[in-house]
């Protein structure tokens, strides 16, 4: 990495595990409630999947062959594995001494084989009879049948055995896989449960029953596994003539890629470790012994199964977003000017109404989106599909790249291409991360176009969960960009010279830096000089070097970085004038927002790019301008401000490198728990 002399920037893959630390804080915290406590727990075992399954292998493998320079090295994997078992370690000691202790003074167990009475046992095993058994095929192994294909995180058993098995052998090593199309946890009945709330888990159901497995034989020691494999789908796209396919096929690999951790039950004993690791070929440091469910991630259904308000946090239904709720139409009201919704604290259903109305209005001749990560939820797909068939003409740039949503936009791709509408996968080598949705409608002898842009995705689902920004406009320049841009997207064709827009990768990067080295300039004259940067990551190293001459120069520089941070915070002589904190909250922040001032003009940008190298130059990303003093005004109070005097889910990177939360014992106050008490009196629905 280029740095600035003398800046010890900090660890991409360590400030990764730092930030899911203030994750797992959210699971310690006693004000928050119990239920949620164990849904963030499990936020957090996903994120280490992630973690694992993407940055990984690099590390292992320079293990596995020795290497003792460069970015990955032996260091690199031992201090990353020392880390991520110290995080896995705690995240168990919660689990056990702290939140199912708690549950069951609510009633509330999960019941194991030796805590079961008999009328429970018989349960279990007419459960196991009827529902389980049906599903498992023990796989006993020999020349003939080898060490089985284990999947991505599929939870196995491992088995040894004493005995001979039907033909004399003694071969003692088995192999059960659990069922991935059961549910990992079963409610127990009234009439066994009484008046508790009580559970059995799956692997408990089965390890009750190991024995029913392998008749004539002797089950001995036995543990739960799973592996880990690497997971990002590496497809060579200038070698391939149908990207589609090439990914279809990619995707059926992904489940089988390089082993990169093992997570095996706290008892299993070193000899069936030991055989695992050999399997896998793992190192020791690879495997996780865990004091508990071996897949912490699927116990977030204990919460659905639960549901109990009083464990929960208290319901919140996103207002309606205010600028729509006059009764104007939308082509009308956006006329009069620019609209931002504050996703989740008003609805995406704003979005969706936009592009219904759109889809409905017979002067609109065509609709043209992005399409990146949508989700299950198949509401706005529908909408697409009928505004085909109403003959429309709809383009869809469909990222087939989504890391882990490649399968979904595939088929989403194709249900769009069966109906008749455009489908293009925009740039080879290049994602587009671009969130753009463009309509364009006849009126008189004129046609006009509306536009909506946003920081995050076109999913409702996540639209509850995230904090993002959608901006609709019909402004003349903005749109024609998006325009001008679809166009590329589909063609290929050299873009225009564009009005308002920031293009990734062909200049947002060199803007961004252009921006801070100006403000640089100004500060070194004398003039006051100031950046706020709302985002999810910094690791970007020309960006940095920038934003650290800036606060060289004199500019007052706060950064709000929810996740990976590596520009080190007031270390002096370096750094005194940056500030970076992280907030963590009830929902996930997700807006990118760069604030830029110099005396008293002031620029706002929002934008779908975070400043990562891979954003700036392999990616299609946007950022465009905020000129409505009233909304510009309205970004800074709510995504700014708010989050810089955030007094009780905020937290500040000290100049070692360590994030500190907030004083919570001193008066203070949540910055998104804030927005939500502005915007709960707020009516829900248009004319409400």
């Amino acid at each position: 990495m280029t740095q600035t002399p003398g800046v010890p920037y900090l660890d991409r893959d360590h400030s990764i595990l730092a930030f899911n630390e203030r994750v797992f804080d959210w699971a310690r915290r006693p004000d928050v409630p119990l239920l949620e406590r164990l849904r963030y727990l499990c936020i957090v075992s996903s994120n280490l999947d992630e973690f694992f399954e993407v940055r990984a292998a690099p590390h292992l493998t320079a293990a596995q062959t020795g290497a003792l320079k460069g970015v990955y090295t032996v260091d690199t994997f031992n201090e990353l594995s020392r880390a991520a078992h110290d995080l896995v370690a705690r995240q168990y000691a919660l689990y056990n001494d702290e939140l199912m202790p708690t549950f069951k003074k609510h009633g509330i167990e999960i019941v194991s084989h030796g805590d079961r009475d008999p009328a429970q046992k018989k349960w279990v095993d007419e459960y196991f009879e009827r529902e389980v058994r049906p599903l498992l095929i023990p796989v006993g192994l020999d020349p003939a049948h080898p060490f089985p294909q284990v999947a991505n995180k599929s939870l196995n058993f491992i088995v040894r055995l004493g005995g001979k098995d039907a033909f004399g052998r003694h071969n003692e090593i088995a192999i059960v896989k659990v069922p991935r199309v059961l549910p990992r946890l079963i409610r127990m009945p009234a009439r066994v449960s009484g008046k508790k709330t009580l559970f059995v888990s799956l692997s408990s159901v089965i390890r009750a029953h190991l024995n029913n497995l392998f008749p004539g034989r002797e089950v001995g020691e036995f543990s739960q596994f799973r592996v880990t494999r690497h997971s990002d789908l590496a497809v060579d796209e200038d070698d391939v003539r149908n990207l589609r396919t090439a990914l279809r096929q990619g995707l059926q690999q992904r489940h089988y890629g390089q082993a990169v951790r093992l997570e095996v039950s706290a008892g299993c004993s070193e000899y069936l470790s030991t055989f695992l690791l050999q399997q896998f070929g793992l190192p020791e440091a690879a495997l996780y012994r865990v004091h508990g469910p071996v897949n912490l991630v699927r116990l977030t259904q204990l919460v659905d199964l639960v549901n109990d308000p009083k464990l929960l946090f208290p319901a919140y239904a996103a207002a309606y977003p205010v600028q729509l709720l006059d009764g104007t139409g939308f082509f009308e009201r956006l006329k009069q000017g620019d609209v931002l919704i504050h996703q989740p604290y008003e609805s995406f259903d704003g979005v969706l109404d936009f592009l219904r109305d759109a889809v409905n209005d017979p002067q609109v001749l065509a609709i043209k989106q992005t399409i990146y990560r949508t989700g299950t939820d198949p509401v706005l797909i529908d909408l697409l599909r009928e505004a085909v068939r109403l003959g429309k003409e709809v383009t869809a740039v469909v990222e087939l790249k989504a890391r882990f949503d490649e399968e979904a936009n595939i088929n989403w791709a194709e249900s769009l291409e069966a109906v008749g509408a455009q489908v293009v996968y925009g740039v080879v080598g290049l994602k587009t991360h671009a969130k753009m949705l463009l309509v364009t409608r006849r009126e008189g002898s004129h046609l006009r176009r509306y536009g909506h842009l946003s920081t995050g995705n076109y999913n409702p689902r996540t639209a509850r969960l995230y904090t993002d920004l959608s901006y609709l406009t019909a402004d003349a320049q903005l749109t024609a960009d998006m325009d001008a841009l679809f166009v590329h997207l589909a063609s290929q064709s050299r873009l225009p010279r564009l009005n308002k827009l920031w293009l990734a990768p062909f200049y947002l990067h060199k803007r961004l830096i252009e921006k801070i080295d100006g403000l640089a300039a100004a500060a070194a004259q004398g003039q006051p000089a100031r950046i706020v940067a709302k985002m999810n990551a910094l690791t970007d190293e020309a960006l940095m070097n920038a934003l650290v001459r800036a606060g060289r120069q004199g500019v007052t520089i706060d950064l709000i970085v929810r996740g990976a941070c590596m520009l080190p915070a007031q270390v002096p002589g370096m750094t005194d004038n940056i500030r970076v904190r992280s907030i963590i909250g009830r929902f996930l922040e997700h807006s990118r927002v760069f604030y830029f001032r110099c005396g008293e003009e002031e620029d706002l940008y929002l934008a779908s790019a975070d400043w990562m190298n891979r954003n700036m130059l392999r990616r299609i990303e946007l950022a465009w301008p905020v000129t409505d003093p009233a909304l510009r005004q309205r970004v800074i109070d709510e995504c700014l401000v708010a989050g810089l005097h955030d007094g009780r889910d905020a937290w500040n990177l000290g100049a070692d490198g360590v994030y500190r939360r907030v004083d919570p014992d001193k008066p203070g106050h949540g910055s998104q728990a804030a927005l939500m008490g502005r915007y709960t009196a707020r009516p829900r629905a248009p004319g409400a």
